[in-house]
């Protein structure tokens, strides 16, 4: 059972809410292949049991309030009835027009779906046979079909285009915003008034700048500097103040609440706001005045924190870098606005150190990035590391977001923590730990598990030993797998990863609704009138699903473009290492590009018969004990790559011996 990291106390399960002679159940439908509907309810050993004509409009994601009209006591299954729709997963579906005279009807192409009725003023231009996204306006009564209007028609000879269309709107993104979300947005004033101006501490005149990736549009943060005339320094975290913009109650925050985060394809972004905000208003442009929220440090003489401060202002950014431009002035130690450059980067550095010391978990990150023609499609791919450039900001981001956090915690409402939504990271599941732990020993490398710091100080101590050696790249991926995944909650049990008591997500408000809700909270606080919202935990939990679900599509998206870059290599040969094994065969990661494909246990059958073992991540054969095993080299040849199942197929390169027998075979009257 999980334990609470801060108390040590086992999580106890809410009893009452499970408990026998409860009737309804909120869950989450999962629809099988073979129609039969369950609904997963938190808690709940066996899921309920729901057969499709009692779904009641619910498809699969949605979460649902089921009610029992059966105990199954002796298969120990429930069965029910959904009663209500809690929240739909999505709203938009892709399908084809079917048109008849006087209205026509949209054929989803996801099986299980209802057809989608449209009225012939709500197909904007679709015709006969035209592939489409339609909204559903009204699902409708139980023996009627939904009814909806067609939001983009698809341009089926742009096969890339449609795909991420479709993976979007498969993951419950719209690809649109509706008509009154637009019509608030162009309302609000570009121009800020000396009112506003008056209200916020003016720190127009301190030397600002941007740092961001080269293709960056929308830019949330900036950083400010100066030496302070009594001696010491000033640096200055700016966030864009969108909640000066998106305001509670409006058609815009509801939009914003619903989509709760930006979402980043190889060749688009899905904005979570529209662009007159992301872009315009709320981006910290250079030359430009802006509302910002900011926390601001002092610092001594020998660099060190002594107090900060936290409000709205207005800035100005003087300059705007990209990464690349400062990596070139840190490297070179010349360049323009070096001595701040520089001053910024040894003090990141300074809490990079001081961060890892004190328990954060040092994994290495790579990031690949598609090159892209004037079509999208990829003609090449670049894997970028994190460097001090890339460390400068995330480090003051992360001081930003935890001095927020730790401010947060402190606060009272009706002698109650104020509800919060803090980023937690929970101490590493124990059953995968055991397995990693054992698998890690193999190699030599011990681990201290008595306590989660202990735990920390290992994975370090391994991941500086593991640098270079033939094992690095399995241990640093099975590391990462061992590790529960980051949420917002409102229960604050710190982030395990970063090893901080408190945290939460401050910085990037433009893409991510829970720095939203966070800007809001804390005016109130620094107001005196924080207010408790018995909700929280609900916007939390929906703003982690909306989290999984955009690093879904974006996953989806970049096995679409590694497919559509491999479909020209078909036949040619890779350096590879295996990344993952199933029963069924091993997937392989190509060493220069980092595309993903599997090698079938299929055609592995002439080398010999080979089983999965779970404790050393690897297929054995039966014969010959060859393993094929997580972070094992290997050679692969392209054998197939499919974009309407975003799979690539590789197969093994077989021995020189293997392939000169069959040779041999062949010379005695085998084909040629």
């Amino acid at each position: 059972m999980a334990r609470n990291k801060k108390t040590g106390k086992k999580k106890v399960k809410d009893k009452k809410k499970h408990s026998p002679a409860t009737r309804r159940y909120t869950g989450v439908v999962d629809i099988t292949r073979s129609g039969m509907a369950f609904v997963v309810v938190e808690g709940l050993e066996k899921d309920i049991r729901v057969h499709p004509s009692k779904l009641n409009s619910a498809i699969n994601g949605d979460e649902v309030q089921v009610e029992i009209v059966r105990t199954g006591r002796s298969s120990g299954r429930m069965e029910g009835v959904v009663k209500e729709i809690v929240k739909r997963k999505r709203e938009e579906f892709s399908g084809v027009v079917e048109l008849s005279k006087d209205f026509a009807f949209v054929l989803p192409e996801e099986e299980g779906l209802p057809d989608i009725y449209v009225s012939l003023d709500n197909l904007h231009g679709a015709r006969q046979g035209d592939k489409v996204i339609v909204r559903i306006q009204s699902w409708g009564a139980k023996d009627r079909k939904p009814s909806g209007v067609v939001t983009a028609v698809l341009d089926v000879t742009n096969a890339n285009d449609t795909a991420m269309k479709e993976i979007l709107v498969d993951n419950g993104f719209p690809l649109s915003f509706p008509p009154e979300v637009l019509k608030e947005t162009v309302s609000l004033p570009a121009r800020i008034s000396a009112a506003e101006i008056g209200r916020r501490r003016d720190m127009r005149d301190v030397f600002t700048i941007t740092i961001d990736p080269a293709d960056a549009k929308d830019f949330d943060d900036a950083i400010s500097f100066r030496a302070l005339k009594k001696g010491g320094y000033e640096i200055g975290v700016h966030i864009a103040d969108v909640s000066h913009y998106v305001l509670p109650g409006t058609a815009l925050d509801e939009e914003a609440y619903k989509r709760a985060t930006s979402v980043y394809l190889a060749d688009r972004v899905l904005p979570m706001l529209p662009e007159k905000i992301s872009n315009e208003l709320c981006s910290l442009r250079p030359h430009e005045d802006k509302l910002t929220y900011s926390v601001v440090f002092q610092l001594n003489e020998k660099k060190e924190i002594r107090q900060h401060w936290i409000g709205h202002t207005v800035t100005h950014s003087d300059h705007r870098f990209t990464y690349e431009d400062v990596q070139e002035v840190i490297e070179n130690k010349a360049g323009l606005y070096k001595e701040e450059l520089l001053f910024l980067n040894d003090f990141s550095q300074k809490l990079r150190k001081k961060r890892f010391r004190q328990g954060a978990i040092n994994f290495s990150s790579q990031e690949v990035r598609f090159q892209l023609d004037e079509n999208a499609v990829p003609i090449g791919i670049v894997i970028k590391e994190s460097k001090e450039a890339h460390q400068l900001i995330e480090e003051l981001m992360l001081l930003a977001n935890r001095t927020v956090a730790e401010y947060a915690s402190k606060q009272k409402v009706n002698n109650q923590a104020v509800p919060f939504p803090y980023r937690v990271h929970d101490v590493p599941d124990e059953d995968k730990l055991k397995l990693f732990v054992a698998f890690a020993a193999k190699f030599g490398y011990k681990f201290d598990v008595s306590s989660p710091e202990s735990i920390a100080r290992s994975f370090n101590e391994m991941l500086k030993k593991v640098q270079g050696s033939p094992e690095q790249h399995v241990l640093e991926q099975l590391g990462i797998r061992t590790m529960s995944k980051a949420i917002y909650t409102a229960e604050n049990i710190g982030h395990y990863g970063l090893g901080f008591e408190n945290y939460c997500h401050f910085t990037s408000p433009i893409r991510r609704y829970p720095d939203v809700m966070v800007h809001r909270i804390v005016t109130r606080c620094l107001q005196g009138d924080a207010q408790p919202d018995k909700a929280m935990e609900k916007k939390c939990r929906h703003c982690s699903d909306m989290e999984r679900k955009a690093m879904e599509a974006e996953r989806a998206a970049n096995k679409y473009k590694q497919v559509e870059y491999m479909q020209r290599f078909i036949g040619d040969e890779f350096d590879g290492i295996i990344s993952g094994v199933a029963h069924f065969g091993f997937w392989v990661e190509t060493v220069d590009t980092k595309c993903e494909g599997m090698v079938s246990i299929a055609g592995l059958q002439e080398l010999d018969d080979f089983i999965y073992s779970d404790t050393e991540y690897a297929l054995v054969g039966v014969r010959t004990r060859k393993r094929f095993r997580m972070g094992d080299t290997v050679r692969i040849r392209v054998a197939a790559a499919s974009l309407e199942k975003r799979q690539l197929d590789y197969e093994l390169v077989q021995p020189a011996e293997t392939a000169a027998r069959k040779s041999n075979k062949r010379g005695k009257g085998g084909k040629s």
